[in-house]
């Protein structure tokens, strides 16, 4: 028992000194600065989201403070708060990580996160933002570019930087075609909207996603979005690269925003188990339907290599899909992925394609995906399936059609 009370009596000692290493000074000064910290970012926020300049500038020093304010002022925003994540604290200087969360009003069921890294100063007993800038590995934001315009569609919300609204009102114009014809193809089980971005050139849309430019060149645009993303799940974003998207016929800018639209619709039935194939093929599929375009028409590079007699032996691999691999091998990706699609929906139907995308996206991993899809909708094995698509690349693209 004597010993017991000892031990306790040691355990006690310890635990107060622990508490009295703390009041002293142990991790609280840590702790204060960042509930500090995080006040000054709240109140930051909330200067944002109410269109506070007094006190948003009262957030951050002079050199620091209003361009983002103002940069922001047309963008119809339901909320913006930022969670601080990380704070490394040297005397008077802080660097903070944090995510910033923020919704647009209309479209965002959940919030759009990014991640920020934000330097401070300690001043007058006071915190204060020095710089706000995108977290390693994370994309730039719209409003970091220049003054956003809006412009409101009847099925679209499109922001510009550095753009005329009248150039912007003919994107939004694109997206109120495109989102009705991928409902009557896919469905309604989706937003039904579209949030455009429009920043001043390739370099802008390269930074909007964080990575080099030389990766998008020629590329009209993409859609951002994580895969599998649920019913409440933030908008997705169509980022557009208005270099390459410019030189397009006003045919060629439809199929494009209406691929790209169909990425926005089929995301919740798009998973790490989709290839890249039918995402994409299925996208090109649904743009060009009821266009009257043949397929020596849409698929030209892939007509060539059967033309020469190389035909493919399988279907295309995500890898062939690479932005920066040869230009050639690229469009015959896409176009063997579009000719796959088309060729379900002529030989078993347009319900059976849709069904057939939902079943590859809905099993629980790649492996076997395709092959359960194939067997329990189309009723077909991958190896009938591939000899069925290069009978159909041979009478639908070679010299005799």
């Amino acid at each position: 028992m004597a010993g017991r009370r000892r031990a306790s009596r040691v355990v006690l000692s310890l635990v107060l000194l622990l508490a009295v290493l703390v009041g002293c000074g142990g991790r609280a000064p840590s702790d204060r600065a960042s509930i500090e910290v995080q006040r000054v970012l709240d109140r930051r926020a909330a200067a944002i989201l109410h269109r506070d300049e007094p006190a948003y500038r009262a957030t951050g020093q002079v050199a620091a403070a209003g361009s983002e304010f103002g940069n922001l002022r047309e963008v119809p925003l339901a909320a913006w708060a930022y969670h601080l994540t990380g704070l490394h604290r040297s005397g008077d200087r802080a660097t903070a990580t944090a995510e910033l969360r923020y919704r647009i009003q209309g479209y965002d069921r959940s919030p759009v996160t990014v991640g920020r890294t934000l330097r401070l100063a300690r001043s007058a007993g006071s915190w204060h933002v020095v710089s706000d800038e995108p977290a390693e590995k994370s994309g730039a934001q719209l409003w970091e570019q220049g003054a956003v315009t809006v412009v409101r569609g009847e099925h679209s919300l499109v922001l510009g930087v550095g753009q005329s609204g009248e150039r912007l009102r003919a994107y939004a114009d694109l997206a109120d075609h495109a989102v009705p014809a991928v409902s009557q193809a896919w469905g309604t089980d989706w937003s039904a909207h579209v949030v455009m971005l429009v920043p001043k050139s390739l370099d802008g849309m390269a930074g909007l996603l964080g990575a080099p430019a030389s990766g998008y060149r020629g590329i009209a645009a993409v859609t951002t979005g994580e895969a599998g993303g649920s019913a409440q799940a933030p908008a997705d974003r169509v980022i557009v690269n208005p270099d390459a998207y410019g030189v397009l016929g006003d045919f060629g800018k439809q199929v494009v925003l209406t691929h790209e639209t169909t990425h926005v619709a089929t995301r919740a039935h798009t998973t790490a188990a989709t290839p890249l194939w039918l995402s994409e093929g299925y996208a090109d599929w649904v743009g060009y339907r009821g266009s009257g375009r043949t397929a020596p028409q849409v698929a030209p590079e892939l007509e060539r290599a059967v033309v020469d007699g190389r035909i493919p032996a399988a279907l295309p691999d995500d890898k062939d899909f690479g932005f920066t691999g040869d230009a050639a091998r690229l469009a015959r990706a896409y176009e063997g992925g579009w000719m796959a699609c088309r060729l379900i929906a002529d030989r078993w139907g347009e319900v059976r394609l849709n069904d057939f995308y939902r079943a590859v996206g809905d099993h629980k991993k790649r492996t076997g995906a395709v092959e359960a899809a194939l067997r329990d909708v189309l009723h077909t094995t991958p190896e009938k399936f591939t000899t069925q698509w290069r009978d159909y690349l041979r009478a639908q693209l070679g010299s005799s059609s």
